[in-house]
């Protein structure tokens, strides 16, 4: 305080418990291949390799349209089909696709210009490198010559291309003529080159890549999703773990998927198969099968014409086909989240835009051999199809079932102990490095049991929770070297998974007919 001072001062200071913020929780982190190549503006396409928030479907475009062989796109449809009329929850995705690596060289190949009409050679494939490709900034991989090869031709003078859409168009006034046989070279965009490595990424001199940018969500966007999928590539053994490792850094849950088509008794067995992805007992890894038809209204990447904004026609007639469960169950797990709370399971819940699963299956609510039990009682999320249902979500328990007993083998008990968790973390941030008196700790624990008495009024907890001091935990020697210890007592919910009626024959109810019939009969007498 200044030695001198002729007035009136004030000394401002925040007392009682301070508001809590939830993490939020209903945040998927989805990892692919997209073609924002697609995408006409280099500027507005979503960058490689980079954590990126999708919260619209206007964010949704920056990763292209449904082309065949791209899982962005059809992952990123899934999951804003299941909105339930409370939004799709956010999705943070990584784009791994890079067309100066990702690609494949067609060497010299016989074609023909057409003998009449438009003079247009179609490639067969869409996304040519070159300079006519948004965001390529490599050289033309486009040769054009006669069919004995003695003639190179001039892009620009005596033929133009699409790269976008993979057409060679003889220039009127240019060399080549109607009808000539041609030998044409390029290279283009394939998804297929896309490897696990890719996918699992990795941290090199400062630069992350793959599942590992998700670890810069929290510096970049403000917070770390809550669910991780990988579509098409968390059925290989490597990527599933190190998504399973990722989600024990950032309190999220692995959704990993069989292989297409797997029947229900291999899905069982690939339980205790080593090296599989279902063998593992992560209470973070959430296994997701069979897997999901769906009617696919996709670019086949042959040639199809699209305009310059980047929309596409359909090139195919709509067609049923398979796609990985885990990116339908994340959409209908965040969909749960915004509409009942960050507590509920996605079991049971109605999955928008899914035909059924790729396999025969069974399901029956009353049956225990039903192969929808069956595969639950593995602890194996699964697809719950019968009269009048639709397909729904079908299972509470993730990989760490049937080994594991404790509570948090359910996935939504699992879910709200870590948003818990990190909500109180991240609160008692602003407390931390200040001087440790009662008034301090008294205020901390005011703020987190009130948040705690919200929660039961919400529904998200159960019992009487408690954030508590206790003093044998916290001998003097240990204050002095400046680390407290409080208690979190909670307990949420647990979902509902099996319901018993008990029914009984009762012979007793039987004497009510007779003293019915006895009423009526002394009624007649009287009257």
């Amino acid at each position: 305080m200044a030695a001198f001072f002729h007035g009136v001062s004030i000394n401002e200071s925040n007392i009682g418990p301070q508001p809590v913020r939830t993490t939020p929780s209903a945040v998927i982190g989805l990892v692919g291949s997209a073609p924002s190549w697609l995408v006409a503006s280099p500027a507005v396409a979503a960058p490689l390799n980079t954590p990126t928030l999708v919260s619209s479907q206007v964010d949704a475009a920056k990763f292209g349209p449904l082309i065949q062989g791209y899982s962005i796109p059809y992952a990123l449809a899934a999951i804003q089909q299941q909105n339930l009329g409370k939004g799709f929850g956010q999705v943070i995705v990584v784009n791994v696709f890079n067309p100066a690596t990702h690609n494949t060289a067609v060497v010299a190949t016989a074609f023909a210009m057409p003998a009449s009409g438009p003079q247009v050679v179609n490639l067969g494939h869409m996304g040519i490198l070159g300079p006519g490709l948004p965001g390529f900034t490599g050289a033309t991989t486009v040769v054009v010559t006669n069919s004995a090869a003695t003639t190179t031709y001039v892009e620009g003078t005596d033929y133009a291309v699409d790269y976008i859409n993979g057409l060679v168009t003889g220039k009127s006034g240019g060399s080549i003529t109607a009808g000539e046989a041609l030998k044409i070279a390029f290279s283009y965009c394939d998804p297929s080159k896309v490897a696990d490595p890719d996918i699992i990424g990795a941290v090199t001199g400062g630069a992350y890549t793959g599942l590992q940018a998700l670890q810069l969500a929290y510096g970049t966007i403000g917070f770390f999703p809550s669910m991780l999928v990988a579509p098409g590539y968390s059925k290989d053994e490597t990527v599933a773990a190190a998504m399973d490792s990722l989600s024990y850094k950032i309190y999220a849950r692995a959704l990993v998927d069989g292989v297409p088509a797997t029947t229900v008794a291999a899905t069982i067995a690939n339980r205790g198969t080593v090296g599989n992805v279902f063998d593992t007992s992560s209470k973070r890894t959430v296994l997701c099968a069979p897997g999901a038809d769906f009617t696919d209204t996709g670019i086949i990447p042959t040639g199809v014409t699209v305009s310059a904004a980047g929309t596409a026609a359909q090139n195919s007639a709509n067609v049923t086909a398979d796609s990985p469960f885990s990116q339908w169950v994340a959409g209908v797990w965040a969909a749960a989240i915004l509409q009942y709370g960050f507590w509920e399971s996605p079991s049971n819940k109605a999955i928008i835009g899914v035909i059924g699963p790729d396999v025969a299956m069974y399901a029956s609510p009353f049956d225990a051999g039903a192969d929808t039990n069956t595969l639950n009682a593995q602890g194996i999320v699964t697809i719950f199809d019968a009269f009048g249902t639709g397909n729904r979500v079908w299972g509470n328990r993730s990989a760490a079932y049937p080994t594991s007993t404790a509570p948090d083998n359910f996935v939504a008990i699992r879910m709200a102990m870590d948003v818990i968790e990190q909500t109180v973390q991240l609160t008692s941030m602003q407390y931390l490095d200040g001087p440790i008196t009662n008034a301090d700790i008294t205020t901390v624990l005011q703020a987190v049991n009130s948040y705690l008495r919200s929660l039961v009024q919400q529904g998200g907890l159960v019992g009487n929770p408690q954030a508590t001091f206790n003093p044998a935990e916290n001998p003097a020697s240990q204050l002095a070297a400046g680390q407290l210890v409080l208690d979190l007592d909670v307990m949420p919910p647990p979902p509902m998974e099996r319901l018993t009626w008990n029914v009984m024959i009762d012979t007793s109810q039987l004497a009510s007919l007779t003293a019915s019939q006895s009423a009526q009969a002394s009624g007649v007498i009287a009257s």
